[in-house]
């Protein structure tokens, strides 16, 4: 067998090997925990921008705040209850979303309903100069660790 055959046989067998592994999961549950993982990430990344301007480590920017905070409340007002279909907690491999999400749905949303006005808040005086930013970024991290605490599995 040549070094070529040799990888080919080796690589279809591990793609072989990640299609059965994906396989046990619902097609309906990988599409949610995808679904909302994008949606994090997305989170993460505006964040990111106003936190670095909130903690002094990238210069402020009047209007890359707005466009970021702007961006936070697009994404805390999506209805994600798509997201969360049963069987897509950390039951599931790559998941992070604990059983108590499904346990207190109610509890749930009434956090992302916090993150909507805490970011709505933050829209309002992104771009009304670092300080205000400062003072109104402090409640969207708290909306953001407080469903966290209670509805993600921490990294271990």
């Amino acid at each position: 067998m040549t070094r070529f055959s040799l990888f080919l046989a080796t690589s279809t067998l591990a793609l072989a090997g990640f299609a059965v592994a994906e396989s046990h999961i619902a097609p309906e549950v990988a599409s949610a925990m995808k679904a909302r993982q994008a949606h994090m990430t997305l989170y993460s990344h505006n964040l990111g921008t106003l936190g670095g301007m909130a903690q002094d480590k990238i210069r402020y920017d009047a209007e890359a705040a707005m466009i970021a905070a702007s961006n936070l409340v697009a994404l805390a007002g999506v209805n994600n209850a798509g997201y969360w279909v049963d069987g897509s907690d950390t039951s599931v491999e790559g998941s992070r979303a604990l059983p108590a999400i499904w346990d207190d749905m109610d509890g749930f949303m009434a956090d992302q309903a916090d993150l909507l006005a805490a970011a709505q808040g933050l829209e309002g005086v992104a771009g009304d100069g670092l300080d205000a930013l400062k003072a109104a970024f402090g409640p969207v991290g708290g909306a953001c660790g407080a469903c966290h605490r209670e509805y993600r599995q921490r990294n271990e």
